[in-house]
């Protein structure tokens, strides 16, 4: 699709000033520079996160996202309450969008689009757990509640003063009782402990009570299953998948980074120790990533969970925020590389409902893709591919000169680096 033409339809249904106020003095969407030009890449990429924020947050900020959120389930659903759909529309959408959100507030046309958001953000989550609103979410129930619920909460760890500290008293304390309830839940041995461990760390955060055991536990099967080079099972069984990059890793780090930065207690091992370990090997993890995607920004489609799209880059969006990409991969390598991902999967106009809704797929709307526990809601999570957002305009991830990535230099027959094996 052409550049001019995507940033319109992902500004659609903005408020008219904010839309105004991305327009520059020619009138010209701002988008409409070209992705090789300086900024480029990043006015691509938030074009994509308001197209997938504004109508989710315009809907709940108004308790308004159950009525106007229509559901999509998969074909082969397993019958569960539909209703978990919404607390994962949300909580995979924030978390994504958090970094972003959490950028200082500045009068460009940027800044009062984030201020509006930021603001509606913060009016969902009022709704999210206000016993008397439409949306306020399904906090009891399946289990699937304590997945979506480590998204909500890390989203609260990775903006917390833009996201929790504003919150009023009330809408506090029911957030911390809602988290709480979901001790109920037993987590089983795969990546759902990882699930249970965020929301300790998040309470940890706040100087709330936690439960250590939920934390270090999950840490301790974790670092039982990485098979080595970069790759960790989930559970006893190995899956070719995307699920280091959904789940294990940045779950994995960001706890650590909570239970190093306040010492929590942790028999016989050092957190500081494990979070740097964690973060070598998600840097290996993000070797393979980069090295998966083909000249055209196409990567291979393997595995469960397909639908959740560009969030398989995760780690390498992660990385790339934290600053902590590995000297192996230059800023404007992996730039390059994940914008021609983004344009390879986002171009195709069936992502979105005529609604602005995200649909089931991996390309377009493929709800034979679907798995058993996949909605539309689910889909959301791809917002954590856009964590670089969080680095503002001036950040030299956004100015480094773009490099060619991997394959695209490696199928023109030109020098590229071999890749081998590492022991840690």
């Amino acid at each position: 699709m052409e550049r001019r033409h995507f940033m319109r339809a992902a500004l659609a249904g903005s408020a008219g000033t904010a839309v105004g106020g991305l327009l520059g003095a020619s009138g010209n969407a701002l988008a409409a520079t070209p992705a090789s030009a300086a900024g480029g890449d990043r006015a691509y990429l938030l074009g994509l996160l308001l197209k997938m924020t504004d109508p989710v947050l315009s809907a709940m900020s108004q308790g308004q996202l159950t009525k106007k959120f229509a559901l999509e389930l998969s074909p082969t659903w397993d019958g569960r309450d539909p209703k978990v759909a919404y607390l994962e529309c949300f909580g995979r959408l924030i978390a994504g969008a958090a970094p972003w959100l959490a950028l200082p507030d500045d009068a460009t046309p940027e800044g009062r689009n984030r201020k509006r958001l930021q603001q509606m953000a913060l009016q969902s989550f009022v709704h999210s757990v206000d016993p008397a609103s439409p949306d306020c979410l399904q906090w009891k129930g399946h289990g699937q509640t304590l997945v979506d619920s480590a998204y909500y909460t890390n989203a609260l760890m990775r903006a917390p003063k833009t996201l929790w500290e504003p919150l009023d008293a009330t809408t506090k304390q029911r957030i911390i009782a809602a988290i709480k309830g979901l001790r109920r839940i037993e987590p089983p041995y795969i990546n759902w402990m990882l699930f249970a461990a965020m929301n300790e760390a998040w309470l940890m955060s706040i100087g709330e009570e936690y439960d250590p055991m939920r934390m270090n536990v999950a840490i301790r099967k974790v670092n039982e299953w990485y098979v080595g080079d970069g790759w960790i099972k989930d559970g006893e069984a190995f899956h070719f998948d995307y699920y280091n990059s959904y789940v294990m890793y940045p779950m994995l780090v960001e706890i650590l980074d909570v239970l190093a930065k306040f010492k929590g207690p942790f028999w016989n091992g050092k957190p500081e120790e494990l979070q740097a370990q964690a973060v070598k090997r998600m840097q290996r993890y993000g070797e393979h990533l980069e090295r998966f995607i083909g000249p055209e920004g196409t990567y291979p489609p393997i595995g469960r969970s397909l639908t959740y799209r560009t969030a398989a880059f995760q780690p390498l969006a992660l990385l790339a925020w934290r600053k902590q990409l590995p000297a192996t991969l230059p800023e404007g390598q992996v730039r390059a590389a994940m914008h021609a991902v983004h344009k390879a999967v986002w171009s195709d106009p069936g992502n979105f409902t005529k609604d602005g809704y995200l649909t089931i797929g991996f390309v377009g709307h493929q709800p034979e893709l679907g798995d058993w526990y996949s909605n539309n809601g689910s889909m959301y999570i791809a917002s954590a591919s856009l964590l670089p957002l969080g680095l503002p305009e001036s950040d030299s991830y956004w100015t480094a000169p773009a490099q060619d990535w991997t394959q695209k230099k490696a199928f023109a027959g030109r020098k590229f680096p071999k890749d081998y094996h590492v022991s840690y």
